[in-house]
């Protein structure tokens, strides 16, 4: 049992206590979850793989360790990881710092499952060096290819471009890491002291940067409703941009595209007010009225269609977390 708790424990009690120091709870349950059950379908697939790779080679296990699952383990929790960002589920660095580490850490509950299954009489300085290390190491290399991501999409590259920097970052960091440079426990000690750091400045910026966004962003989306609301409306850039789409679009598609476009800043403000709410230590409930809300959004987006909305994009006044924000609101409904 004491091999269990250290060879399991550590990399939960570490995921928990991201969560729990996320001031605005930015990421569901459902979607934690999701990341636990994809990191442990990356092991399974990990563990197949690996088997067909000592069949076909023939290669030793120091071998494989060393140069091949680096490789092959970072793909496949990096492939568990195009999940979240492929249906916008992650807004802020907080929450990808958190989604990657709970995809490693499922990965290294089923790996360490596996050993304990494989290896029961085994010391426990093996488990110590297995649940404070190699099981923490899983949780860092996964949120370095995360974080990566996270941030050059913020600047503007697309997702396959994105991800390589972090997946190289992480396959060399994972390569080191198996070379036993130093003893097993020293490695572990290392990243007990890492990992904190990194996440610690992750956190710091983030909800720095989050706490401006909601400020900063509520007031702009208040006045942008004003406007869009206002008998001034049809004199903006934005409003002139819309009348023409009355030559290109009929007239219920065009009235269907403003009420869209002021529904995601009524959305928007929403998203921002919850958040508010949240880092205060409240949480909203969410109405029927919402539901509706959403309902109709789903609802405007059909009727539109896919060249509409292609063509209302520079409408788009509340930026590219529109998605983020209705997933949001969808989880907390």
């Amino acid at each position: 049992m004491l091999a269990t708790a250290v060879a399991l424990l550590p990399v939960v009690a570490f995921l928990l206590l991201l969560v729990v120091f996320d001031s605005f709870k930015l990421v569901p349950k459902g979607t934690l979850a999701v990341g636990l059950l994809g990191g442990l379908m990356a092991a399974l697939a990990a563990s197949v793989l690996h088997g067909w790779i000592f069949d076909l080679t023939g290669i030793g296990t120091t071998t494989l360790s060393r140069y091949v699952a680096p490789l092959t383990e970072e793909a496949l929790k990096t492939a568990a990881l195009l999940i979240p960002f492929v249906r916008r589920q992650i807004g802020f660095l907080v929450d990808a710092a958190i989604v990657g580490f709970a995809i490693g850490a499922g990965f290294a509950l089923a790996e360490n499952v596996e050993y304990l299954r494989h290896l029961p009489q085994t010391g426990i300085w093996i488990w110590i060096a297995r649940g404070f290390g190699t099981a923490v190491l899983h949780g860092l290399t996964t949120t370095i290819v995360s974080l990566g991501t996270k941030s050059l999409i913020d600047r503007g590259h697309g997702l396959a471009a994105a991800l390589l920097p972090g997946w190289l970052a992480a396959v060399v960091l994972h390569a080191v890491y198996n070379h036993a440079l130093v003893s097993p426990l020293l490695a572990a000690a290392m990243l007990m002291v890492v990992l904190p750091l990194v996440v610690l400045a992750v956190f710091t910026l983030s909800e720095r940067k989050t706490r401006e966004w909601v400020g900063a962003g509520l007031d702009l989306d208040m006045e942008l409703l004003q406007l869009v609301t206002s008998s001034a409306f049809p004199g903006t850039r934005l409003g002139r941009y819309l009348a023409e789409l009355q030559s290109r679009f009929p007239g219920p598609v065009v009235a269907d595209m403003f009420c869209l476009l002021q529904l995601d800043l009524e959305l928007a403000i929403r998203v921002k007010g919850l958040l508010m709410a949240r880092e205060a230590g409240l949480e909203v409930p969410v109405d029927d009225a919402l539901r509706a809300r959403l309902e109709e959004r789903t609802y405007l987006e059909k009727a539109i269609g896919q060249t509409g909305l292609i063509a209302l994009r520079p409408l788009q006044v509340t930026g590219d977390r529109d998605q983020w924000h209705r997933y949001l609101l969808r989880q907390a409904k």
